[in-house]
């Protein structure tokens, strides 16, 4: 993973050097010259994580978890701290983690992570990380509950990642992820759409 040389629609969205490192553990990306490759969790048996009759797991990685995140994401988030780490920071201060979702299955080639704020505006944040170390075309859509407000999208060919997409009045926001070979590919290696549960 090279930071800079994958090229971003807003320059804005760049993390610090320490949060793309992060990203390492979500996938199998290569590091970068100078770069320690870090140890990843398996995360394909991420559902045997979190043991059954145990306590909810309320953060992970100092990030808090949302009280309505599934088992399955609170198992995810645990078997990849690191991740969960790295993403929140990507989307900023504040959130607390809502969903994580390995995609399209457990075969892992990409992962959506989604945060909110739960203070007024109820803010929303997703990232989709590329699970498969290789440039894939990305798309990313966030798109308020208020059909009067506008989505924000983030598209483009990542090696990385693709996000983070920001709304506010967030509450049950829609997500849409596509990951493809190329733009103009005819068949999607991914394409998710969901609501954000619902606090």
């Amino acid at each position: 993973m090279k930071l800079g040389t994958t090229l971003r629609p807003h320059g804005a969205r760049m993390a610090v050097a320490v949060a793309a490192v992060g990203l390492l553990t979500a996938g199998v990306a290569t590091p970068a010259s100078g770069q320690v490759p870090v140890e990843r969790s398996v995360a394909a048996g991420a559902e045997n994580a979190v043991p059954k009759g145990a306590a909810p797991v309320t953060a992970v990685a100092g990030v808090p978890l949302s009280p309505s995140a599934s088992d399955a994401t609170r198992a995810i988030a645990a078997a990849d701290p690191r991740a969960v780490e790295a993403t929140a920071n990507l989307c900023g201060a504040g959130y607390n983690l809502q969903h994580a979702e390995q995609l399209p299955d457990s075969r892992r080639l990409g992962t959506i992570f989604t945060y909110q704020k739960n203070v007024e505006p109820f803010s929303s944040c997703a990232i989709f990380d590329n699970n498969t170390g290789v440039a894939k075309y990305m798309k990313l859509k966030l798109c308020p509950n208020n059909l009067s407000k506008p989505c924000d999208v983030d598209e483009g060919n990542f090696s990385q990642y693709a996000g983070p997409v920001r709304v506010t009045d967030g509450w049950c926001a829609k997500v849409n992820a596509i990951m493809k070979n190329t733009k103009t590919s005819t068949t999607a290696l991914i394409d998710r759409q969901f609501l954000i549960t619902c606090n």
